[in-house]
């Protein structure tokens, strides 16, 4: 992604103790029975990111204004909804990268449908965490990661598109394919029904945790 545009932050910030702060604005798959849809807000000193979200999942006042909003996927469900939200903003939902101080945010490709889609590496003074609410296939860019946001729709099996098309990982092989990479700290963030119904028999993942809407990861 050497020729991503990059969009630039806010105001400078060196604090070398500080830490990024991520909050769970949802972790729901689409049209949840439960849960508002996945979304992120990376709250940086230098300003913030906003990632996916849409409907009830969007940024309030305790988050400030963000200086961008990227998505995994210009062609959601969702993305009529993101942009009339980020467009409130003064911004419009892109695939692109981000540099403020020392937050940087790429976007990387993951395996998930017919089109191109995407997840985001975020590095913040030498950690790196991981937003990938949707992906088919473990993405291997997020070997190593200190924190991870993972797709949940499926519990057991893979959710599978019509027509071979790509789907949704199960949590069972996201799990076992996290902790194999190195993965530090993992969190299924785009729970759909079949992870609900596990979840809602006491079942637990075998590695990594779900996420907390309203929750706040540090990095």
């Amino acid at each position: 992604m050497g020729d991503s545009p990059v969009r630039p932050g806010g105001c400078s910030y060196h604090g070398s103790m500080a830490r990024l702060r991520l909050r769970l604005l949802g972790v729901g798959a689409m049209a949840s029975p439960r849960y508002f849809p996945a979304g992120l807000i990376a709250l940086a000193p230098s300003g913030a990111v906003m990632f996916d979200g849409g409907l009830a999942a969007v940024p309030d006042e305790t988050a400030g204004r963000p200086s961008a909003w990227l998505v995994t996927d210009l062609r959601a469900e969702l993305i009529a909804d993101i942009r009339r939200r980020a467009s409130t903003f003064g911004l419009r939902p892109e695939v692109t990268a981000y540099a403020a101080d020392d937050l940087v945010v790429e976007p990387r490709p993951v395996e998930h449908t017919s089109h191109q889609t995407w997840g985001y590496e975020l590095r913040w003074q030498g950690r790196t965490a991981v937003w990938a609410p949707e992906f088919w296939r473990f993405p291997e860019w997020a070997a190593g990661a200190d924190l991870m946001f993972a797709d949940a729709a499926g519990w057991s099996r893979p959710i599978r598109f019509r027509g071979g098309v790509g789907g949704h990982a199960a949590v069972s092989d996201t799990a076992a394919a996290a902790r194999a990479a190195g993965v530090e700290r993992l969190v299924f963030a785009h729970v759909g029904r079949p992870t609900i119904r596990a979840l809602d028999a006491g079942a637990v993942p075998e590695f990594g945790e779900i996420g907390r809407e309203g929750g706040e990861y540090l990095l």
